[in-house]
């Protein structure tokens, strides 16, 4: 799994969220990419999502900024899928 966290300007309220969710989804779903999650929040400016394959992400900014906001910065971090028996490693 990939974790990108984008650090967007301009979200005020919860439909804003919503804006910048569903313009996240689209384009991953014009790439033919499934997110397993995406998350925003206002209030920490970010968007968060998680993915297995690796998008154009530079789409992905421009679609977030097609909708009025802006992205700041990206950063991405592999997470390792973790089972029952990896407690403590």
């Amino acid at each position: 799994m990939i974790r990108y966290t984008l650090t967007v300007e301009g979200m005020m309220c919860p439909m804003c969220e919503a804006h910048v969710n569903e313009a996240v989804r689209n384009e991953l779903a014009a790439q033919g990419v499934k997110a397993k999650k995406v998350v925003s929040s206002h209030k920490r400016g970010t968007t968060e999502i998680l993915i297995e394959a690796v998008p154009d992400i530079a789409a992905v900014t421009a679609a977030i900024e097609k909708t009025g906001y802006k992205v700041c910065k990206s950063e991405s971090a592999e997470e390792k899928k973790k089972g029952f028996f990896s407690f403590g490693r």
